[in-house]
């Protein structure tokens, strides 16, 4: 399987979960992996799994000069970037009545402006390749909204915006944009949004993701590999005439 061969991957978020995931389905591919993440042990941890064709770089996306940084250690190091993975993400809820404007600055920050200013520092970099393929971490959660989580589902849904939008921006420099909608998947952030409702919905820790889980049509929650190989596929060439999507990757939990 080497449909990525000869490309280089920068994947934020990748230190662990989905993001962990797709690092390492990309080096199974024959990637050069760039495994961009806030944690920097974690990160070095994954890139040191992959081998060779491994590398960590300790991003921030909420800071620009950390951006810059890490981009420019890939650059030098690999001279360029093909695929982009705006995986990084973070999620917090709140009732209106609690909603806190740093909260609200954070998620947006992270989610949001993530996703722009990764992309702002990747893009010349894939324009003097050539092209290249960016794939962006929207949610379920952008496509409907979820009571008490107004401020996570606003910025998934605005992910899905900027990718349409920097499709059609993009696509004259042949970089294809799309994004990956994923369900309820099993990672350690769905233990933190477990805990988060069972003090919103007054449950037993354990019994949202149980009923989740078993709300799904395909009867489970996802593993993280079955988001990474979709991932796999819109970087790869058998998605060259793919751009402006976000795919739904959640076993049947919505329809579109």
């Amino acid at each position: 399987m080497t449909r990525l061969e000869g490309k280089v991957a920068l994947v934020t978020g990748g230190a662990r979960g989905i993001g962990r995931a797709v690092c390492e389905a990309y080096a199974r591919e024959g990637a050069k992996v760039v495994v961009a993440d806030v944690l920097d042990n974690a990160a070095r941890d994954t890139a040191g799994e992959l081998g060779d064709c491994g590398m960590a770089v300790k991003m921030d996306v909420t800071n620009m000069q950390s951006i810059l940084d890490g981009v420019g250690a890939v650059e030098e190091v690999w001279g360029g970037i093909d695929i982009l993975v705006n995986g990084a993400g973070i999620f917090n809820m709140a009732s209106i009545d609690k909603i806190t404007h740093a909260d609200y600055r954070r998620q947006y920050d992270v989610n949001v402006g993530g996703t722009i200013f990764v992309s702002q520092r990747v893009v010349p970099l894939m324009e003097r390749r050539g092209g290249g393929a960016i794939i962006n971490f929207s949610s379920q959660a952008g496509r409907r909204g979820e009571a008490n989580v107004t401020i996570y589902c606003s910025t998934k849904a605005a992910v899905i915006s900027i990718t349409q939008s920097l499709a059609l921006e993009l696509a004259r420099y042949n970089i294809r944009v799309n994004g990956i909608a994923p369900g309820v998947i099993d990672t350690p952030m769905w233990n933190h949004v477990d805990s988060l409702f069972s003090v919103y919905e007054n449950k037993p820790l354990g019994q949202k993701k149980r009923e989740v889980g078993k709300a799904v049509p395909l009867g489970h929650m996802g593993a993280p590999a079955e988001v990474a190989d979709p991932c796999v596929f819109l970087a790869s060439d058998d998605a060259r005439y793919i751009t402006a999507q976000t795919l739904n990757v959640d076993g049947g939990n919505w329809m579109s």
